[in-house]
């Protein structure tokens, strides 16, 4: 068995038949599933994905005292603004193309700090990296954590479900897996914690950092304006959180394939380019497939690149050290050829 293919910790319905073919649990078995998975009481080693409840859990007053006390157009206006372009952008910027593919390097570790936490802290990097290149190595086929050809809950549920890394892996198979977050400024356990816990993160950080993070960003929003914008952002957040998880579902043509000519021009898997993702959070998912590790995915005129824009701003103001961009080679490769890869 490959590395890549023993990395998750598989769910109790498998990802294929004997056959081979992808499983597709009803949604009675998912949301089954995710009970379990989130139950620490059940199993300790689960503590990481019941520590994302409980992050939800602690956003919701936010959302109540914004729905009922705070709400207005212009907070309104705040809040999607808050939720749709800005922490959507820092999701290509921070967890897309730094902490999973290393499209560009820091100069040091002060600004990789200030990248990480330019917004409301919320999704654990060890549940979107490792998981992410897994979806990269197997896109749309059986093992691919959020596979949009097993439906809109199958990728909705996939960090309880499916996203958890492996709990049965030796100490050289656990040394390798920790390559995948060396370079983030993650706290990551020994093998023998990792036996005990089941997770690459140590609790101590996840939650300090979770912690620190919220006290700065609240305080902040306070002073900006008052209990009403910080419990619009912290909610802003949550609407975030919650509704990323559907990316991959709509991002791969919802399981079919919808790919355009001379805008989708990587046909491997199911992957489109979207405008809305494209142009609020510089997601152009299809160019991104065909180039993982590039720090710019917006390769045509009207494809604008928010991630790309800070990415590549910070570049020149010195924070950055090094990027890599294959805009010059998709347009070789492809578009001027108006070719596809199949």
């Amino acid at each position: 068995m490959a590395f890549i293919d023993k990395i998750l910790h598989p769910p109790s319905y498998g990802w294929e038949n004997e056959q081979g073919e992808l499983v597709k649990p009803t949604n009675k078995q998912l949301f089954r599933e995710a009970a379990k998975k989130m139950n620490v009481f059940l199993n300790k080693k689960n503590w990481l994905i019941a520590t994302s409840v409980l992050m939800i859990i602690s956003m919701l007053p936010f959302l109540f005292f914004f729905l009922f006390k705070y709400l207005s157009i212009t907070y309104l206006l705040v809040f999607l603004l808050y939720s749709m372009i800005i922490m959507s952008t820092h999701g290509t910027i921070w967890y897309h193309r730094f902490a999973t593919h290393r499209a560009y390097q820091f100069k040091n570790k002060f600004w990789r700090l200030v990248t990480q936490n330019l917004v409301v802290r919320t999704l654990p990097e060890e549940v979107y990296v490792v998981s992410h290149h897994v979806h990269h190595a197997k896109s749309d086929l059986p093992g691919d954590p959020y596979n949009a050809r097993a439906g809109f809950w199958y990728c909705m549920l996939g960090e309880s479900n499916h996203q958890s890394i492996a709990r049965d892996l030796n100490e050289e198979e656990y040394e390798k897996l920790k390559i995948f977050l060396s370079h983030t400024g993650v706290k990551l356990n020994s093998f023998a914690a990792y036996q005990k816990l089941g997770t690459l993160v140590t609790p101590l950080y996840a939650y300090l950092s979770w912690f620190f993070n919220w006290v700065f960003w609240y305080s902040m929003f306070y002073l900006i304006g008052g209990h009403a914008l910080a419990s619009t952002l912290f909610s802003a957040a949550l609407f975030w959180f919650v509704l990323v998880r559907a990316f991959n579902y709509t991002g791969h043509g919802k399981g079919e394939v919808l790919h355009k000519d001379d805008i989708d021009f990587d046909r491997t898997n199911l992957s489109i380019n979207q405008s809305r993702p494209g142009w609020f959070s510089g997601e152009w998912h299809n160019n991104h497939h065909l180039y993982p590790n590039s720090a710019r995915a917006g390769f045509l005129p009207y494809q604008i690149d928010l991630a790309w824009i800070y990415i590549f701003s910070m570049f020149k103001l010195g924070a950055v050290r090094s990027y890599k961009d294959n805009k010059k080679q998709f347009l070789k490769n492809y578009y001027n050829k108006k070719s596809y890869k199949h």
